[in-house]
């Protein structure tokens, strides 16, 4: 069981450093949004590579912030039902979902995603508009990069409910909050 509980917290380090890039993003995000803003109304100047950064930056919050969200019980599910639940039917609950929803749909995205993402590569595809950024398939990348890591986050559900039904752990707190606090 020793084997089970360094698993479950290296995956869970995992999807922490997913949660501090996509916090990292979003940061640059919004000083990205902010250069924008003072260009555009301040000096009459526009930049279409930096507005085009603002849509790469939010992608790599979003896609990167999932994991996380899987880490930390921050996903969408039915809470109504989900809060009433027992520990151990609330962590099969978890072990079945991540078997067979995350992470056989996380490898579709890495699958598909992957093939986006060589396509983009092989074309040497950029933006259309003039002034815009090149090499686009740096951005696509990011799709199948974050399957990779939301499959992880869904191993990592199941090797935290292992823990809660051997009795370990529970789910009475978030627990992966810790990560970023």
């Amino acid at each position: 069981m020793r084997w089970i509980i360094k698993l479950d917290e290296g995956l869970a380090r995992l999807s922490t450093f997913c949660g501090w890039v996509a916090c990292a993003a979003m940061i640059l995000m919004a000083a990205n949004v902010f250069f924008d803003v003072v260009a555009r109304y301040v000096f009459n100047d526009v930049s279409i590579a930096m507005q085009e950064m603002e849509w790469h930056l939010y992608s790599v919050v979003f896609m990167l912030g999932i994991p996380y969200a899987l880490r930390t019980d921050g996903h969408v599910r039915v809470d109504v039902l989900y809060a009433r639940w027992s520990d151990k039917t609330k962590a099969w609950i978890n072990l079945v979902g991540a078997f067979i929803f995350v992470i056989p749909f996380s490898y579709l995205i890495w699958h598909y995603g992957y093939d986006f993402t060589v396509e983009s590569y092989n074309m040497g595809e950029g933006s259309g508009d003039p002034g815009g950024l090149p090499h686009r398939w740096v951005i696509k990348s990011v799709i199948p990069i974050s399957a990779v890591f939301t499959a992880i986050a869904g191993l990592n559900m199941a090797t935290h409910a292992i823990r809660v039904m051997s009795g370990e752990k529970s789910y009475d707190t978030k627990h992966g909050a810790e990560g970023l606090a």
